[in-house]
């Protein structure tokens, strides 16, 4: 099996050499993963004439490791295309991410992007998240209980159609992770967002704001969603489409249009 593994934390984050680590055991690993630290980057490409920096770091822990100065997305992007010209890989593997990307945090995700734009390019594609924000997270629990998810996913792919898995982790041992739920994708709200600051320098006439916030679930989840899931120390698994299209509005401007 060829496995290609991305992420949005950069290659020196500790949940992409704990993700390479669980993926060596089913084939060829190659990792192509931002420089540096790309969170909330979404599906964006680095466009433009800006040299992106490519590096080969050579072969560590059983895979070949490469970096590029560019948005997660663009790395999955450039493997596709420069790596993988003989063949596509099997699967492009996305994670494991430092905190969750379950309900609205989906649609700022880089690495939900890095996986998103494997599906573009015609492989399947997991995203992988562990609950915990920390730099130094243990993913034991995800080292331990991903393989059988991935292990049925594979098994399981649909055969006229590319998807993406979006798989949450709580931040618990695995002894108490209570299951695997197929979930749909819940809906939160952000608040507090933008948190005016000092900064040392100043631009005359500029005010100065940070990105921070939090995040509150909205009442109405069903226990269906992801983040009742998670909440509930279930490990979430919410399949993506590729195609946005709301089909019942669809069908009601058809008939206005």
């Amino acid at each position: 099996m060829k496995i290609l593994i991305s992420n949005d934390d950069g290659y020196q984050a500790k949940g992409i050499h704990a993700l390479v680590h669980i993926m060596k055991r089913y084939g060829d690993v190659t990792v192509v993963a931002p420089k540096t630290h790309h969170s909330g980057m979404s599906m964006a490409i680095s466009l433009g004439h800006r040299p992106l920096g490519f590096r080969d770091l050579g072969i560590i822990d059983g895979a070949q490791w490469y970096y590029l100065d560019a948005t997660p997305a663009s790395c999955t992007k450039f493997a596709i295309d420069e790596l993988y010209k003989d063949g596509l890989p099997d699967v492009v593997i996305s994670g494991i991410n430092h905190g969750s990307n379950a309900s609205t945090a989906m649609w700022y995700s880089g690495t939900i992007g890095a996986a998103r734009e494997g599906a573009l390019g015609g492989v399947p594609a997991i995203a992988v998240s562990l609950n915990n924000l920390h730099e130094d997270a243990d993913f034991s629990v995800v080292e331990q209980l991903f393989p059988s998810v991935f292990d049925k996913l594979m098994a399981n792919l649909p055969k006229d159609k590319i998807i993406v898995y979006n798989v949450n982790f709580p931040d618990l041992p695995a002894e108490k992770i209570r299951g695997i739920r197929s979930t749909t994708q819940g809906r939160e709200k952000w608040v507090n967002e933008f948190v005016p600051i000092e900064p040392s320098e100043r631009q005359e006439g500029e005010a100065y704001y940070v990105m921070a916030g939090e995040v509150i679930p909205l009442e109405d989840n069903p226990v269906s969603s992801d983040n009742w899931a998670e909440d509930n120390g279930y490990i979430s698994i919410t399949p993506q489409s590729l195609d946005n299209t709301d089909m019942e509005e669809y069908r009601r401007l058809s008939s206005i249009f």
